[in-house]
C-alpha cells in the first residue's frame, strides 16, 4: 500500500479505508458474487465458502442450518460472514433488530423470521450497490418488516434508543474506527438492549505484509482486533455483560481463505455479545 493511505502513525487512513470496503463490496454487489473467492481472497480447490465437493453450502459452515438456507430466496446469500449471529442473538417476536453491515440482506430477513410482522428489522451497509441489491431482495422475500438504509456502522441513520437488538456478520473488523461503531451501536440501543454480533478477533501479530495489504484489509483479515482490544473498546461506550467466545473450530473455514498462507494461525472468528444497561443503573 502507498504511503498516500497512511496515517503519520504507519495505521491506513480511515477515509482510504472505508472507499477500498466500498469499491469491494460494490464490485461484489454488482457483479452478483457469492463466495469470498471471488473477492481477492483465494480460496483453496479443496475448500472455502464456495466448495464444490461436497453438499454443505459455505454458509452451513459458517453455523447456519439447512433451513435457513433454503428459508432465504437467491441473491441475498454472498457468503461473506464468518458466523451466525441468529444462533445467539435470541430475537423475539416484536423486537426491533438492526443489522450492521447488512449486505445483501441474508441475515435480516432470517432475522424477520425471528421477530415476526409485530416486529422490524433494519440494514444499513456503506455501499450504494449493496442497499440497492437488498431492496430488491425485499420484494424477493416478500418481508414487508424488512427495511434498508444507506449509511456507515460508525455514524449509524437510526434514532436514539429505537433498537432491541444489534447484530452484525464480519463486519465491523472492516470499520476503520471501531470505538465510534460501538459508540453509536450503544446510542441506538434502548435501555437493556443487547449486541449480538460474529466477526474475526486477532490471535496473533500479523506480518507486516498482511497488515497493511490492501486485499487483507477489505476482505476481513487484517482489520481484526484482539479480544482485549475489544473488551476495552465495549466497555468504554458503556456496555455490561460482555462476552467474547472465540470459535476454534472456526480455523477450518479460515485457512481456506487464502492459498498463500494459513490464516487460521491468526484469527478466528468470535461470538462477540453485550449490553446496554437498564435505565435504572
Amino acid at each position: 500500500m502507498s504511503n498516500d493511505t497512511e496515517t503519520a502513525t504507519g495505521d491506513p487512513d480511515p477515509e482510504e479505508t472505508r472507499q477500498m470496503v466500498r469499491e469491494r463490496y460494490g464490485t461484489i454487489a454488482s457483479d452478483d458474487q457469492d463466495c469470498c473467492g471471488d473477492v481477492g481472497i483465494d480460496v483453496t480447490d479443496d475448500g472455502g465458502c464456495c466448495d464444490g465437493d461436497t453438499d454443505v453450502t459455505g454458509s452451513e459452515r459458517l453455523g447456519y442450518d439447512a433451513d435457513d438456507v433454503a428459508s432465504v430466496a437467491d441473491g441475498a446469500d454472498l457468503g461473506l460472514g464468518c458466523g451466525n449471529p441468529k444462533a445467539f442473538a435470541e430475537m423475539t417476536p416484536g423486537e426491533i433488530v438492526l443489522d450492521l453491515g447488512s449486505g445483501a440482506g441474508f441475515d435480516c430477513f432470517l432475522a424477520a423470521q425471528e421477530v415476526d410482522p409485530d416486529g422490524h428489522v433494519i440494514g444499513v451497509d456503506m455501499t450504494p450497490e449493496m442497499v440497492s441489491k437488498a431492496r430488491e431482495n425485499v420484494t424477493k422475500n416478500d418481508a414487508d418488516n424488512v427495511e434498508f438504509r444507506l449509511g456507515e456502522i460508525s455514524h449509524l441513520p437510526v434514532a436514539d434508543a429505537t433498537v432491541d437488538v444489534v447484530i452484525s456478520n464480519c463486519v465491523v473488523n472492516l470499520a476503520p474506527e471501531k470505538q465510534r461503531v460501538f459508540d453509536d451501536a450503544y446510542r441506538v440501543l434502548k435501555p437493556g438492549g443487547r449486541l449480538a454480533i460474529s466477526d474475526v478477533v486477532q490471535t496473533a501479530p500479523f506480518p507486516d505484509d498482511v497488515k497493511m495489504d490492501p486485499d487483507s484489509l477489505t476482505g476481513c483479515v487484517a482489520g481484526a482486533s484482539t479480544v482485549d482490544a475489544l473488551e476495552a473498546m465495549l466497555d468504554s461506550a458503556g456496555f455490561e455483560a460482555i462476552e467474547i467466545e472465540p470459535k476454534d473450530e472456526s480455523t477450518e473455514f479460515i485457512s481456506d481463505w487464502d492459498a498463500n498462507r494459513d490464516l487460521g494461525d491468526y484469527l478466528v472468528s468470535a461470538t462477540i455479545e453485550a449490553r446496554r444497561p437498564p435505565r435504572d443503573v
